[in-house]
């Protein structure tokens, strides 16, 4: 299952110590004006080695285009893409090729192959999620055309919820995750989206239904734990009168005067913002002692080496946005198939 979409696809491929990563991007739409420094610009928010807060693997992540633009356009024909390796130390991972990592999925993939790369995860390492940005951005390029906008932030590092301008949330995570690296630990938390201009009927009921296909994205996206929309969990202590979203006419056109629906309505998009969270766990490679069991059962100690984020959170915004935008042009793609 390496393909995600209907009609808007992307197969992505790679491992994250192989050669490259790439992909092959079915349904865009022809004539679409490539613009290579937005894809790269989206590429160098996702890539590694930007800081304290990331992992020290550095990657120019580079994105080769190598067909489906000509002319700067796109021709409607499969855009085949690839971003090779550089920096990887694959001798990093030796001392755990016959332990399964906690939480991680050394065990199930061992489990359901009866082989696996364990450098760096291979396949289930989160590199392979620079493919879904390239996919991503692409999908952007689209939706720029009809004015949609999707935006995600980080709302919670651990149990520590921002507050405040940008620069002191920064300085929030900063403060956070420098502690829990500084113990060998990592930490999770919560991005939110918001997707805005979005019209009406996104979404294909009752097994295609929009708030079903981001969640599935959402959820395939590595540390992925929960995915709730509009007041989503939080609803549950409010009574029917409190959640219901009353419409009004608003000089001729029908809104709404709350959101507690998140967008989405009997799984089609109702015309208001589209507002989901996101839940991340921590990282499960840590540099500290964990117990474990090896290949042959037996229960052993190990410390992981190599390097490895702390907290996936800020290299997480881009690939939300990423598997959002996807969906979102693939269902108003689909959209289309409902009329003549």
């Amino acid at each position: 299952m390496n393909t995600f979409g209907n009609i808007f696809k992307l197969t992505t491929f790679g491992e994250s110590h192989g050669e490259a990563l790439g992909g092959v991007i079915d349904g865009m739409p022809s004539g679409i004006d490539v613009d290579m420094e937005f894809i790269q610009s989206e590429l160098h928010r996702r890539r590694p080695g930007q800081g304290v807060l990331t992992t020290a693997r550095n990657e120019a992540d580079k994105v080769e285009i190598l067909s489906g633009v000509f002319e700067g356009k796109t021709t409607g024909c499969p855009i085949g893409f690839i971003v090779r390796n550089a920096d990887h130390h694959s001798s990093d991972y030796t001392n755990i090729k016959d332990v399964f990592r906690p939480s991680h999925a050394d065990y199930t993939y061992q489990m359901k192959y009866g082989i696996r790369d364990y450098r760096g995860g291979g396949r289930a390492s989160a590199r392979e999620t620079l493919c879904r940005v390239v996919g991503g951005a692409f999908a952007k390029l689209v939706l720029q055309q009809k004015g949609i906008v999707i935006e995600a932030d980080i709302l919670q590092v651990g149990s520590h919820k921002l507050h405040g301008t940008k620069e002191e949330q920064q300085a929030q995570i900063e403060e956070v995750v420098k502690a829990v690296r500084a113990e060998n630990d990592s930490i999770g938390g919560i991005i939110g989206c918001t997707i805005k201009n979005c019209p009406v009927g996104l979404g294909e009921p009752v097994f295609g239904k929009l708030n079903a296909a981001l969640g599935a994205a959402m959820l395939s996206i590595n540390a992925v734990k929960g995915f709730d929309l509009g007041d989503g969990f939080e609803g549950v202590g409010l009574t029917g009168s409190q959640m219901n979203d009353e419409f009004y006419n608003d000089n001729g056109q029908i809104r709404m005067r709350t959101n507690h629906s998140g967008g989405i309505q009997g799984g089609i998009s109702n015309g208001e913002e589209i507002v989901f969270r996101v839940l991340f766990k921590p990282v499960p490679t840590i540099l500290r002692e964990q117990h474990t069991v090896n290949m042959a059962g037996k229960e052993v100690a190990f410390t992981a080496k190599g390097r490895h984020d702390p907290c996936v959170l800020t290299r997480a915004v881009p690939i939300v946005e990423a598997m959002a935008a996807m969906t979102i042009l693939d269902y108003v793609l689909l959209r289309q198939t409902n009329k003549l």
